[in-house]
């Protein structure tokens, strides 16, 4: 290994001399510096950012249906009479979306109608006139044999309004 020393030492020495081989180099910074220095253009200038701060409180909710003046108007007239009753416990169907449920049949029984009503679960749940079904505190105020009518209890931004609903009977035909 100490034999080739030498040899690899020379080759160095001789490789890190000093030629001509980079005169180009050289006289390529040289140019440069002979030249004007340039002008460096001035940063634009940055908007300030103005925030939104979105109050869900105040504010209607992005996705609720816009409410015309007589709705306003009506609301502002029944809102004062119309409130769901929070102390009342609510029923088994309350805690579903009314889209969800879906008239299946009715039954009679001891001379009263009956409807039954079938949850996402696919549980079946019978009902009369006077129940409540739905997130918003709907009562149930009249059955037959095709459909179910109730008055539900939305908010309206300012109070409360009643909004008359209707589910209709599920056939075979309907559920294709």
């Amino acid at each position: 290994m100490f034999k080739f020393l030498p040899i690899v030492l020379s080759i160095v020495v001789v490789g890190c001399s000093s030629s001509n081989s980079n005169q180009d180099l050289k006289d390529f910074i040289a140019e440069n510096k002979r030249r004007p220095p340039g002008k460096v253009e001035a940063a634009p200038s940055i908007q300030a950012y103005e925030s939104f701060v979105y109050d869900v409180y105040s504010l209607r909710g992005p996705f609720d249906r816009p409410v015309s003046a007589e709705v306003q108007q009506l609301s502002a007239a029944s809102s004062s009479d119309v409130s769901p009753d929070f102390e009342r416990q609510k029923e088994r169907l309350e805690q579903f979306d009314l889209a969800t449920l879906s008239m299946v049949g009715t039954v009679t029984k001891s001379g009263s109608l009956w409807a039954l009503v079938k949850d996402p679960n696919g549980s079946i749940e019978r009902i009369r006139p006077g129940n409540y079904m739905g997130l918003n505190h709907g009562k149930i105020t009249d059955l037959s044999g095709s459909k179910i009518e109730l008055i539900e209890i939305v908010s309206s931004g300012e109070g409360w309004l009643e909004r008359p609903n209707i589910l209709e009977l599920q056939t075979a035909e309907s559920n294709k």
